[in-house]
């Protein structure tokens, strides 16, 4: 763990007035672990940063730019009629500006809170309907093949159920179908050969977001209320209790 400075401003505090913002990310964090959670949106100290995943990074990239390419021309993309989903993608003006999560995103200020939830979507496809479809991109290199049901991906799942909640409160129609752009890197192969192929799977998922409205509640409970119990299951909270332990027994 260690302590950023920088991010004071950032730092809840009971008597602001001014809404406190609330990324997808802490709603995750905050369901993984109360007590991690309030350390970093309370106290200012986060978990260490993870390594960057610069590939899965560079697949984002291109994904992007290959959907913007056929949103431009107002057209399904190849993978989209080949999974058989009858929508477009979506052209928008603030399309760029809900996928940059760190600046803006797309944001709902919840009343009942004055927290700003905030979150930075990947694409937006739009149905004959009218309904917009959230779609997010996801790398991987495997043997198997790609799908929804590892006991970790239940972020997976809620990072989209949260971004359809966002839409829908900026008054959008959203189809609870939403679909994941599952790149897998091919390791099979007998030859590097300068270049990586991937297999490209359209996974869909309907989303439930009914646990949202009251999470977000108990957010705002935590952030005004004493320490929180750290959960059993968290790694980092885990390994701090070992250390601690360690270092009385010696």
């Amino acid at each position: 763990m260690f302590y950023n400075s920088q991010r004071k401003s950032r730092m809840f505090n009971n008597e602001a007035k001014e809404p406190f913002e609330i990324s997808r990310s802490k709603i995750d964090l905050f369901l993984k672990c109360p007590f991690c959670f309030y350390l970093d949106c309370k106290m200012g100290v986060r978990q260490p940063p993870g390594y960057p995943f610069t590939l899965n990074s560079a697949v984002d990239r291109l994904l992007k730019k290959e959907f913007d390419y056929y949103r431009e021309r107002g057209v399904a993309h190849p993978l989209m009629k080949k999974n058989n989903v009858k929508a477009i993608p979506f052209k928008h003006e603030k399309l760029e500006e809900w996928r940059d999560s760190l600046r803006r995103g797309i944001r709902y200020l919840h009343p009942e809170t004055n927290l700003l939830i905030k979150g930075g979507v990947d694409d937006l496809w739009i149905n004959d309907g009218g309904e917009l479809i959230v779609v997010d991109y996801k790398a991987t290199a495997k043997n198997s093949q790609v799908d929804l049901n590892q006991e970790w991906q239940i972020s997976y799942k809620r990072q989209m159920e949260i971004y359809q909640w966002l839409f829908k409160k900026n008054g959008f129609k959203v189809n609870d179908i939403g679909y994941f752009v599952y790149c897998n890197g091919l390791i099979n192969k007998d030859f590097f050969e300068e270049k990586l192929e991937f297999e490209i799977s359209v996974i869909p998922y309907k989303g439930d977001g009914q646990w949202i409205e009251n999470t977000i509640v108990e957010i705002k409970r935590c952030l005004m209320g004493d320490v929180p119990q750290s959960s059993a299951e968290c790694e980092f909270c885990l390994y701090r209790t070992a250390v601690k332990n360690n270092i009385k027994s010696t």
